[in-house]
């Protein structure tokens, strides 16, 4: 079951995010790998900033967890994980699938350059990769994140009319 999540499901959200993440370890840039992942401070500001978690739920438990932002013109993607135990059952891409059905407007998923596996996943989705300039443009636009996970990361579009 697919559900909007709530402040009582923080605790759950950063567990499945930094169980998840574990994928990233020895992937992503060392200098952006931090232990935890996702810290509470993290997933406070993210949720201040206005990212919306959506859950699936498996007899009472979060499985997979999944966020969406509204940033005007654009909605991004934001935080999708699914629990390692979890994994390729679907999960993720019924999260992907539901959050579509909440936005009219173009989505932007952005995810680190490495992560072949995410990648992959977003362009079976139907989603497509931008261009290197476009996609530092976007990450600068619509994201609040370090300079050096800009140069770290790419972009993958759906509904953006191609450059």
């Amino acid at each position: 079951m697919i559900r909007r999540c709530t402040d009582q499901d923080d605790d759950a959200i950063l567990a499945i995010v930094n169980d998840a993440a574990e994928a990233y370890r020895g992937i992503i840039p060392a200098d952006r790998w931090h232990e935890p992942y996702m810290p509470a401070a993290e997933l406070r500001e993210e949720l201040a900033d206005g990212v919306e978690f959506w859950g699936w739920e498996e007899d009472g438990e979060l499985a997979g967890v999944m966020g969406i932002q509204d940033r005007g013109d654009v909605t991004l993607i934001r935080h999708a994980y699914v629990r390692t135990t979890c994994r390729r059952g679907g999960i993720g891409t019924a999260l992907l699938r539901h959050l579509e059905t909440l936005t009219d407007r173009p989505i932007l998923i952005g995810t680190w350059a490495t992560a072949a596996w995410a990648i992959r996943f977003y362009e079976k989705n139907g989603y497509r990769m931008v261009t290197p300039e476009e996609k530092s443009r976007l990450l600068r636009r619509y994201w609040r994140i370090p300079e050096r996970q800009v140069e770290t990361s790419v972009v993958l579009a759906k509904g953006l009319p191609q450059s």
